[in-house]
């Protein structure tokens, strides 16, 4: 049905016309129809309570094994999808567990080798050793005593990793690549992508992503520990025949399981529940709340039962902070808040922009590109300590206390300050380089943990800054409220403000943000600063109008995906329906002709209008359901390809069709159970009735209806389709695609205060100044070498 209206843009083309390409990608996918779906649904449920009331005891009301098996199976349904849950938490939990152990001993194998075990990674290696330190570890050798030999094994170990990692996705399994959020919120919202939650896609993510952490890409875990933690329900439930056949149940499914992955992410259940409610469903029931809850829930004691790290913490940077924090710091925690939008801001933007690069010039070398980026990153790394290390172990340095315990690298100490400062603005902004130039790569590749770590670098520093001019100036300012004999500024404080900062820049996540650093911490004192910090960063992000980018993947992927943002069109549906329909007549066809017009065209429905010609709307007709009734009336009756065809029903055919107890509802479906046994009274020889397959109540509304309207109804009912009609005669049709494909090359109306214009040309200015630079110093390099 679209394609025949897009054929009317082809003549010109215009600024618009690459996002209009990436929808027409996805035209041969389809969305769910919920109201179809929950129709099915309903049918089910009333032959369950059918079944449910026919008596099972004796005739003197004794107790019978019929009664007692029906009473057990009542049981079991009921307690079916908790059980499902329980299932996929556990699984959930293990891989997790699984894939920190693997990655830690990758990461350090990169380094050295354990003389005890070449199976121990060095933390297990050192396990009696305070810290852990290479240099007082007897056990733990590194690879060379040469530093240039020790540097050409990490790169080449990097090189390695990243190699097997690109290889085995592009042979294996493509859609293991990235970080899948982006996908698994529109397969959440209803669009289907085959494969994309198989078995391949699991066990190559699960099996390659310790290997991308290992190999230094400035890309994390996180956002892919939700897509395999999706593959893993989506596997288990789809073992049930329950949730096989239920779309509306899957997704469900689908919700908790990635409130699961979040939550064994970042050892916060709670934060992983919210993460479901704030970035993946945009219709959330209470019900699916309580199961996204257990599922994370039984996920997290899983992983806490297997301890992967043997120290009790669900994650490395874990932390617990036992100063209070001033309020003159609001100052400093707002700095931090800025950097966190603006850092969003153009991340988002840069990425963007090599994204389109990487499609249109590095689409057949992703194995070539991911070890480039692997090696680029192991040469820049090494020289930097807080590149060096795994970013999850850097970030639980730099989120510690001062207090003696533990000092790496001269962090705490005074007589170093100010070369920790500079260390830590290097690491930030080749870190953020890092991060725009790989997230996108075609390896598993997630952006909260390198965006933490930016996040962390940028707030030490500052933390750095603010205690060295409290040492300078103790009892002058602002710092006079300091007590004289207790440290009065905890830089370990500002890294995690700073990360969280980082983290809700980039998604443009707040109350998940908040209460994930609550439950890193378990200090309540810094609930307020944090909130005060996110508040801050979506201030900058929506003056400078801006979305996650999760949400910006979507857009430039093309895929089918209402924002649950409102905007304002001022426009009705009449300029975005479609009007050259393929609409069935209620009689006078033939099950050739309907043959015929199926073959012959790719719509994914029909509006059945009267056979009078005056276009009279009576109902809609899926093709799915269309197809699925013409090949089993062929098998059960003897239905030939000259049998006249009717969607047209009659009052007292509804009494004479068995609905086995179910009234006659808009349409039956494609449900094997009814749809059989009302073929065997409808299919005759004489004529096929199509009408229990027919939606004789189809969602409908009138032309001038204002277009806002219409997307609110897609966003919370769920339709496939939403026929227009005026005064009872059909007028068009509209789906989820037309309305994007008219946001997209012909309105879009996403305006800041700012102007989004000004900030589009700052980008464009960078970028365009970044590859003059990158030029000039490649012509320079070739004149050197040329006049060497």
């Amino acid at each position: 049905m679209s394609r025949e209206r897009t054929s009317q843009h082809h003549g010109m083309r215009s600024p618009k016309d690459e996002d209009f390409d990436r929808l027409k990608r996805y035209e041969d996918f389809t969305t769910i129809d919920w109201i179809q779906d929950s129709i099915i649904e309903r049918n089910r449920r009333l032959r369950a309570a059918r079944k449910q009331s026919i008596p099972h005891r004796g005739p003197r009301g004794e107790v019978t094994l019929s009664w007692l098996w029906s009473r057990l199976q009542n049981v079991a349904h009921a307690g079916q999808s908790w059980f499902v849950v329980t299932l996929v938490g556990i699984g959930i939990g293990l891989n997790a567990a699984i894939i920190s152990i693997v990655t830690e001993w990758l990461s350090d194998i990169k380094m050295g080798y354990c003389s005890d075990g070449w199976w121990l990674n060095q933390q297990f290696c050192c396990w009696e050793i305070e810290g852990g330190d290479e240099d007082t570890c007897d056990a733990w050798h590194q690879w060379s005593e040469a530093m240039l030999a020790r540097w050409i094994i990490y790169v080449l170990f990097a090189a390695f990793f990243s190699f097997i990692a690109a290889h085995l996705v592009r042979s294996l399994a493509k859609y293991a690549a990235g970080s899948g959020i982006s996908e698994i919120k529109c397969i959440i919202g209803g669009f289907i992508m085959k494969g994309f939650l198989g078995f391949w896609t699991f066990f190559i993510k699960s099996v390659t992503l310790p290997l991308v952490i290992a190999s230094g890409l400035s890309v994390g875990k996180e956002g892919p520990s939700v897509h395999f933690a999706c593959c893993i329900g989506n596997l288990i439930a789809g073992m049930f025949k329950r949730f096989s056949r239920s779309q509306v149940k899957m997704r469900e499914i689908l919700t908790a399981s990635s409130a699961a992955g979040v939550a064994v992410a970042f050892g916060s259940p709670i934060g992983g529940v919210l993460f479901s409610i704030e970035e993946m469903s945009s219709v959330f029931s209470i019900k699916t709340m309580w199961r996204s809850f257990f599922c994370a829930l039984v996920a997290t004691v899983t992983l806490s039962a297997m301890n992967p790290y043997r120290s009790g913490k669900l994650v490395l940077f874990q932390v617990t902070y036992d100063r209070d924090w001033h309020f003159f710091e609001i100052i400093f925690f707002v700095i931090l808040g800025i950097f966190g939008g603006l850092y969003g801001a153009f991340v988002i933007k840069f990425n963007l922009k090599v994204a389109e690069f990487r499609r249109q010039y590095l689409g057949k070398h992703a194995i070539a590109e991911a070890v480039t980026l692997a090696v680029i990153t192991a040469m820049i790394g090494w020289f930097n300590h807080f590149m060096r290390i795994d970013m999850t172990e850097s970030m639980e340095i730099l989120f510690r206390e001062c207090d003696g315990a533990s000092d790496y690298d001269h962090l705490c100490q005074t007589a170093y300050q100010w070369p920790m400062v500079n260390s830590l603005f290097l690491a930030t902004v080749a870190r953020t380089a890092l991060v725009i130039i790989s997230y996108g790569c075609k390896v598993p590749a997630g952006i909260f943990v390198p965006s933490m770590a930016i996040g962390a670098t940028f707030g030490r520093m500052v933390g750095i800054m603010v205690k060295a001019i409290n040492r300078a100036y103790p009892t002058s300012g602002i710092f006079s409220v300091c007590p004289p004999d207790a440290p009065c500024i905890t830089p370990g404080t500002y890294a995690l403000l700073g990360a969280a900062a980082a983290l809700s820049g980039i998604m443009r996540l707040t109350v998940t943000v908040v209460v994930i650093m609550f439950e890193l911490t378990g200090a309540l004192t810094y609930i307020l600063p944090t909130m005060i910090v996110l508040l801050v960063t979506k201030a900058v992000g929506d003056f400078l109008g801006t979305t996650g980018i999760a949400d910006e993947m979507i857009r430039f992927n093309g895929f089918p995906f209402l924002e649950k943002d409102d905007h304002a069109y001022n426009v009705s549906v009449a300029r975005v329906m479609q009007t050259n329909l393929k609409t069935l007549s209620a009689t006078g066809l033939t099950v050739r002709d309907l043959e015929t017009i199926l073959a012959s065209t790719d719509v994914k429905g029909f509006p059945i209008i009267s056979a009078d010609g005056s276009r009279t709307l009576l109902g809609f007709i899926d093709r799915t359901e269309l197809r699925y009734v013409l090949e089993k009336a062929q098998h059960v009756q003897d239905v030939r390809p000259n049998t006249p065809v009717s969607f047209l029903s009659e009052p007292e055919e509804h009494e004479d069709v068995d609905f086995s107890g179910i009234t006659a509802g808009p349409a039956v479906g494609v449900d094997d159970e009814l749809s059989l046994e009302i073929m065997e009274s409808t299919a005759t020889e004489d004529v096929l009735k199509l009408w229990p397959w027919v939606n004789q109540a189809p969602l409908t509304v009138s032309p001038q209806l204002p277009l806002e309207i219409v997307m609110q109804m897609f966003k919370r009912m769920g339709p496939r389709v939403i026929l227009v009609e005026e005064h009872g005669v059909l007028a068009g049709l509209v789906t989820v695609k037309d309305v994007l494909r008219f946001t997209m090359t012909e309105h879009d109306d996403r305006h800041s205060p700012w102007n989004e214009h000004r900030f589009d040309g700052v980008v464009d200015e960078a970028w365009v100044w970044g590859n003059d630079a990158v030029d000039r110093v490649w012509s320079w390099c070739r004149w050197r070498l040329g006049r060497s």
